[in-house]
């Protein structure tokens, strides 16, 4: 009878310290979850980061360029405009009026 309550005792008391082993390793595994969650966000913080950097780099670099093209354009289209008049004003004998308004008309 005794040896049952021992056995009966031991059973209760394994119970228990399963039971109890079981919450600790759960609270220590949350613990983890949460620090691996927060590393994770970490994680994605940065590379969100990482991306409006690249974003705004390359976002620079098309204004840039976009600017320099604008500037060639323009100075393109300046010394067009002095080679035409240069001309008009070599070609211009003074006995018409000047070459816009003498152009021919088909």
């Amino acid at each position: 009878m005794i040896w049952r309550q021992v056995l009966l005792l031991s059973c209760f008391s394994a119970v228990v310290l399963l039971s109890r082993l079981r919450e600790g390793t759960s609270a220590s595994v949350g613990s983890r979850q949460a620090a691996g969650d927060e590393a994770q966000e970490a994680e994605n913080r940065q590379k969100l980061r990482a991306d409006e950097l690249r974003r705004e780099y390359y976002e620079e670099q098309r204004n840039e360029f976009e600017n320099f093209v604008e500037e060639q354009n323009d100075e393109q289209e300046e010394r067009s405009r002095e080679a035409v008049e240069q001309w008009r004003q070599w070609h211009y004998d003074g006995l018409y009026p000047p070459y816009l308004y003498n152009r021919h008309h088909i």
